[in-house]
């Protein structure tokens, strides 16, 4: 067992933890001793084994996602993918450090989720548009922030496997929550100034996009989706224009 015990110490410590918390796991899961589809040990138990808070561990829970290790099913608990040896497809989340990096990802994902929404619009099944609406109230009850990224991702990843094609899923899968701009960046220079609105402004833009596939409408779910992510870049611009020193 790693020696993290955690003392009172500021958000640079509790990242620090979080962090050696992650190596730990990822060193486990590559080395096969978490194989794939087991399920990773609960929050309170890893806060006994690590002697951590809940909030490192939903930290470190939240980058192992983003890295594409892990999943967390909502009410069952959070299993391995698998280490990234095992995929063809490698993008570690750690190199979208700047801003420039994040904008060509919302670019990336705006010519990938659009075409998704369409598809999934024209070939959902209606226990595909279910799940769909499920992920969404998932997103929309979600208060913790790792609670929101694991339930903002699950979303587009439902509407991946709406499409019934295996190539969104996989993309999808590979670089996991690390898509999503919260995840990325300098989380306290990037925070908003209301977060409770800019949660339901997220709320909404979500809903359109759920609304338009299960109207099976796939020119407006292609035109929600596409609102979505450039609403996504220009609040990643704004947010980050402000944080700078004049």
């Amino acid at each position: 067992m790693i020696d993290i015990r955690e003392q009172p110490a500021p958000r640079r410590k509790r990242q620090s933890l979080s962090r050696t918390l992650v190596a730990e796991l990822s060193r486990q899961i590559s080395e096969a001793l978490i194989t794939r589809g087991e399920k990773l040990p609960t929050e309170s138990q890893m806060m006994a084994t690590y002697q951590v808070s809940r909030t490192v561990v939903r930290e470190a829970i939240s980058r192992l996602q983003a890295a594409g290790l892990v999943e967390t099913r909502q009410g069952v608990g959070t299993f391995v993918l698998g280490s990234h040896n095992s995929h063809g497809l490698c993008v570690d989340p750690a190199t979208i450090a700047t801003l420039r990096d994040m904008i060509d990802v919302l670019e990336f994902r705006a010519s990938l989720e659009m075409e998704a929404a369409g598809l999934a619009a024209s070939r959902c099944s209606d226990a595909a548009i279910e799940l769909l609406r499920q992920a969404l109230e998932a997103f929309r009850q979600a208060t913790h922030p790792s609670d929101r990224v694991a339930s903002d991702f699950r979303f587009h990843y439902q509407i991946a496997l709406a499409t019934g094609n295996r190539y969104y899923t996989d993309i999808l899968s590979h670089f996991g929550p690390g898509l999503l701009p919260r995840t990325r960046l300098n989380a306290a220079l990037l925070t908003p100034s209301d977060p409770d609105h800019y949660q339901a402004r997220l709320i909404d833009e979500h809903e359109a996009i759920y609304m338009a596939i299960a109207r099976r409408d796939p020119d407006a779910a292609r035109a929600a989706m596409r609102l979505h992510l450039t609403n996504s870049r220009e609040r990643l611009r704004k947010a980050y224009d402000q944080a700078q020193p004049c």
